[in-house]
């Protein structure tokens, strides 16, 4: 655990490394397009936090429980199944024209980049990394 009592920290680990091992083959191509898309849209370089989380950016938080520590702003993990990507300030509706994906809290589920409109996920990236410079100030 990190400094702050957090399981997934930021990391010196070799991004690089980490995404041309991703399994399936089509996984780790449809991870390369998002690390750079969201490479693009944050201006920052990828860090792996934890083991397999890929994060641009970070913040500091603090929780009216006392809880607080350090994330990514906009991350994603190439998991075995399908693409997680982290992303806060959007809703279902702005992701009701992306195509083929489900959400949970805070994540959106991508099982194949084809199977989605990329201009609405680029639009979906810079509206999280916009909500995030909003409610977490630099």
């Amino acid at each position: 655990m990190g400094k702050d009592g957090n399981k997934t920290v930021e990391t010196n680990a070799d991004v690089a490394a980490f995404l041309s091992a991703v399994e399936p083959p089509e996984r780790r191509e449809d991870a390369a397009q998002i690390a750079a898309l969201m490479q693009a849209v944050s201006g920052q370089r990828p860090r792996l936090w934890g083991p397999s989380i890929v994060g641009f950016g970070s913040y500091h938080y603090r929780y009216d429980s006392g809880r607080e520590g350090d994330s990514a702003r906009i991350a994603f993990a190439p998991r075995k199944a399908e693409l997680v990507l982290y992303l806060s300030g959007v809703s279902d509706a702005d992701c009701a024209p992306l195509g083929k994906h489900r959400r949970g809290v805070g994540c959106l589920y991508i099982k194949r980049l084809s199977g989605v409109d990329m201009a609405v996920l680029e639009a979906l990236i810079v509206q999280s990394w916009q909500h995030m410079a909003q409610t977490y100030p630099a």
